[in-house]
């Protein structure tokens, strides 16, 4: 039976470095599971893999939509799918690498079976948000579906809008229709989470935040401040410099408001990830030789040089 190997973190935990190490030794494809690396036009702002890295291992979902399209875990589910049955049928390994871990759990435990949400749906549940902000969302499933407002993080306004969406779309409270049962998937599955101290990590984190504003990011948010309205640019990184062209914040203070907002998304992944008993976390250094001898392909010759980052 093929393998999927699941490589997630904590954003900035060199997630990207690891996989392409991992794919070069198994002469296999990496799978993106980012929500926004998926887009067309934002590779600074999410840390999208390099050209050098794109040309060293086959990735997919990376830059392959405009922003104003819409995309969700269960798209990804159905496309990953279709996508791994195909590769599978050449290649014994696959690797999925992101820290979109609703995305993750859409591939390795399935989601379920939720009515499509009509476009006109989801304009009048985006027209209450924008009109009302969060109060009037939460309102909103408060009426439609107490049970779940009284579990969903009261300001994650994605979810809120996703479960008023499902709600009003079938026409039954969200919650009515989340099971949580796990599907079973035609391949083997590995998760390995990368293991940093706290520390070590947001130092990473801030040294990144650095670099990603000497690469342009600036420059790349400039370019893309007409479209601010729309999800796909409703990021950390983003929001911050779009504040400041509008003259809400100093730039000091948007780039300290980066770091420290990329810090606390980190720490939510971290709570996230930390429930999932399937995950193995390890050391980045002890990433590949693991999977390796967990595959049975300890032996396997690397073709080419993986770059280090």
């Amino acid at each position: 039976m093929p393998y999927l190997i699941v490589i997630t973190g904590a954003t900035g935990s060199g997630k990207t470095d690891i996989a392409v190490q991992l794919a070069s030794r198994l002469r296999c494809h990496i799978i993106s599971a980012d929500s926004r690396q998926i887009y067309r036009g934002l590779p600074i702002g999410t840390a999208a893999p390099t050209p050098e890295q794109l040309s060293t291992v086959p990735h997919h979902f990376v830059g392959c939509l405009d922003l104003d399209q819409y995309y969700s875990a269960a798209c990804f589910e159905a496309d990953s799918l279709a996508l791994l049955e195909n590769l599978f049928r050449t290649d014994n390994y696959a690797v999925m690498c992101g820290g979109s871990m609703m995305y993750i759990d859409a591939v390795t435990r399935g989601l379920d079976e939720l009515p499509t949400v009509s476009d006109s749906i989801r304009s009048k549940v985006y027209d209450l948000y924008e009109a009302g902000g969060i109060d009037a969302i939460r309102d909103k499933l408060q009426r439609l579906d107490p049970v779940y407002a009284g579990k969903v993080d009261p300001n994650n306004y994605k979810r809120i809008i996703h479960a008023i969406e499902v709600s009003l779309q079938a026409g039954v409270p969200y919650s009515s229709l989340c099971t949580g049962k796990t599907k079973k998937r035609p391949f083997e599955i590995i998760k390995v989470a990368l293991d940093l101290e706290r520390a070590e990590l947001f130092d990473r984190i801030n040294r990144r935040v650095d670099r990603m504003i000497a690469d342009g990011l600036e420059r790349e948010a400039d370019g893309l401040f007409s479209r601010r309205h729309l999800n796909s640019l409703n990021t950390v990184g983003y929001k911050e410099l779009f504040a400041m062209m509008e003259g809400k914040m100093d730039r000091e203070t948007a780039i300290a408001r980066i770091a420290k907002n990329t810090r606390v998304y980190a720490k939510k992944q971290l709570t996230w990830l930390k429930r999932d008993p399937e995950l193995v976390w390890l050391r980045p250094e002890q990433v590949v030789e693991y999977v390796m001898q967990r595959v049975g392909a300890g032996s396997r010759t690397v073709d080419h040089d993986v770059a280090a980052s």
